[in-house]
């Protein structure tokens, strides 16, 4: 039986007369819904947001509606948001393994880890099966054989709104690690610094800089903590970055879900309870806590030229991303 409060949501979200939606792809009979924001018009600054990769992690999926919901209901009185979508779009996939919330897990219905599923493998050192295994869909981390419908879905989604701006922002909402918020960038293969390593420094130091009593996010590339094969992000990041001239910055959220453990152990024993928030204090504080970075990367989007490193600037910023993040 589904979960279906974020699934109502969804369905008042797609409806609304300022959202634009279409079906992806079906699994099992269920869509996967894009809903767009704002401007129609090509070459424009984009922010994609993207949710629910794990079927397990529907915090992900909740944040995103709640957010898109409280932007929607803004756009009928503030005119500075209405200019600013004016001249930019936001597209979103608010739940992408719909087989896999239906299930209650990890991965889809087919035992496909998405986050495992893309065709890029990892250097070593990488741990298995945690980094993605092909020996079973009944172990974890499946990786499957072929790319998925659903990580076909997203990937179409980002390479079609990438096509259509001249800059592009990604931000996946996941929740299971650690007990702190992380905002990772690629890579994920291996340990290798990425070549918009000092994009990465400059939003960083932006973010900061603008929202110093935020610093419960650490920002920082995922291979610090653990590298792992077939990451869909390493995939569109390297595949977008050499279609055209236009830049995509992916990043993921990932929510500290061992806090929420930590708390409340008895959500151990909860169908969700491993990386969703159960006590409904807990959740409502989770869900308005990150939409403050959503707003930022929505308005970071729209101004990108303001903060984007020049050719000046690019050396030294990403020496400094160095020193910060890999000379260990």
């Amino acid at each position: 039986m589904f979960e279906i409060a974020e699934l109502s949501q969804l369905d008042v979200i797609r409806t609304h007369p300022l959202v634009r939606s279409r079906i992806l792809a079906e699994v099992d009979g269920l869509p996967i819904w894009e809903l767009s924001i704002g401007s129609e018009e090509e070459q424009v600054p984009t922010l994609g947001l993207y949710a629910g990769i794990h079927g397990n992690e529907r915090i992900g999926s909740q944040v995103l509606l709640a957010w898109l919901e409280h932007t929607l209901s803004c756009l009928a009185w503030d005119s500075s948001l209405q200019d600013r979508l004016k001249k930019m779009r936001i597209v979103s996939i608010p739940l992408i393994n719909v087989t896999g919330l239906q299930q209650g897990t990890r991965a889809t219905s087919k035992g496909i880890d998405l986050m495992r599923n893309a065709p890029i493998d990892a250097q070593e050192p990488y741990v298995w099966p945690l980094a993605g295994q092909k020996v079973s869909r009944f172990l974890p981390w499946y990786r499957g054989r072929t790319l998925a419908p659903e990580s076909q879905a997203l990937i179409d989604s980002v390479m079609q709104a990438h096509q259509k701006a001249n800059f592009m922002m990604a931000m996946d909402l996941h929740s299971g690690f650690g007990a702190n918020d992380r905002l990772w960038f690629p890579y994920a293969a291996h340990r290798m610094p990425p070549p918009h390593l000092a994009e990465a420094v400059a939003l960083c130091d932006l973010f900061n800089q603008n929202y110093p009593l935020h610093d419960f996010y650490k920002i920082e590339p995922q291979s610090i903590h653990y590298t792992t094969h077939g990451d869909l992000w390493d995939y569109l990041y390297d595949k977008a970055n050499t279609v055209n001239g236009s830049l995509l910055l992916p990043y993921t959220l990932e929510m500290g879900s061992w806090l929420w453990l930590r708390k409340n152990p008895r959500q151990f024993f909860q169908r969700f309870g491993l990386f969703h928030p159960m006590l409904p204090h807990r959740l409502r504080r989770v869900l308005r806590q990150h939409w403050t970075i959503l707003d930022f990367l929505m308005r970071a989007t729209a101004d990108y030229e303001h903060w984007v490193p020049d050719e000046l600037s690019r050396m030294s910023l990403h020496q400094a991303g160095i020193e910060r993040w890999y000379r260990s």
